[in-house]
Parts: C-alpha cells; sequence; structure tokens
C-alpha cells in the first residue's frame, strides 16, 4: 500500500511537479491552502508526511507547522518545508519547530523522491 503525502502549496503548477514525479511511490493528496489542509486533517485524514511552501495567503507555511506540531494528533507526521527562501537562519528556525527537512525551491523532483522515500522508509 502506497504512503499518502499532503501537499500544501498555493501554485498548482508546483503540486502537479511533485505529484508527477511521487506519485508511482506515494498517494498524493494536494491543497492550496493549510486552511484546508487543517479541515481535513481534522476529518480525521492522516497523511504518512506532509510536504508544504512557507509563503501562502490566509496562512503562512510556518503557522502550519507550528499547528501540526502542537497538536497531539499529527505532530508525529514529518513535515518537509519546500520554500524559495534560502537563508541558512530560516532553514534553522523550521528545523528547530520541527520541521524534518527543508528543501530550496527551485528543487529537483528526484532529489525530493529520494528525500521523501528516506523520511518514510
Amino acid at each position: 500500500m502506497k504512503k499518502r503525502v499532503l501537499i500544501v502549496d498555493d501554485k498548482p503548477t508546483i503540486a502537479k511537479v511533485i505529484q508527477v514525479y511521487i506519485s508511482e511511490t506515494f498517494e498524493c493528496v494536494y491543497f492550496e491552502d493549510p486552511i484546508k489542509a487543517i479541515a481535513w486533517l481534522q476529518e480525521g485524514n492522516i497523511p504518512d508526511l506532509i510536504v508544504s511552501d512557507i509563503y501562502m495567503p490566509n496562512m503562512s507555511g510556518v503557522d502550519f507547522l507550528d499547528y501540526v506540531k502542537k497538536n497531539d494528533l499529527f505532530k508525529s507526521i514529518p513535515f518537509v518545508v519546500l520554500s524559495s527562501e534560502d537563508s541558512t537562519s530560516q532553514k534553522i528556525a523550521l528545523l528547530e519547530k520541527g520541521a524534518d527537512d527543508y528543501i530550496s525551491k527551485p528543487f529537483n523532483p528526484m532529489e525530493l523522491k529520494v528525500r521523501l522515500k528516506k523520511i518514510v522508509s
């Protein structure tokens, strides 16, 4: 059975690229907004991994990470940040908040797939 990955990014093209490269290995669920992703989680859906952008309207990926990691039901879900922000201090801050990995955009989809497989194996 395929592991389920929740992808949260306000750019559908990024989500589509991710889905194309990882759908052979993972079942993909996509939301363009963290608020919709939270509603889906609260319905009892528990993915094996979350991949989220940082800069999104309505709710930032940082706030989404905080929500997931402070919620007893979801805090054990591995969380991978995908962002165009490439500062070392931002990476360290998010890893300290509980992100399991930080991948800078633009990214190599094959590298992303390998990293995701390593996290959930």
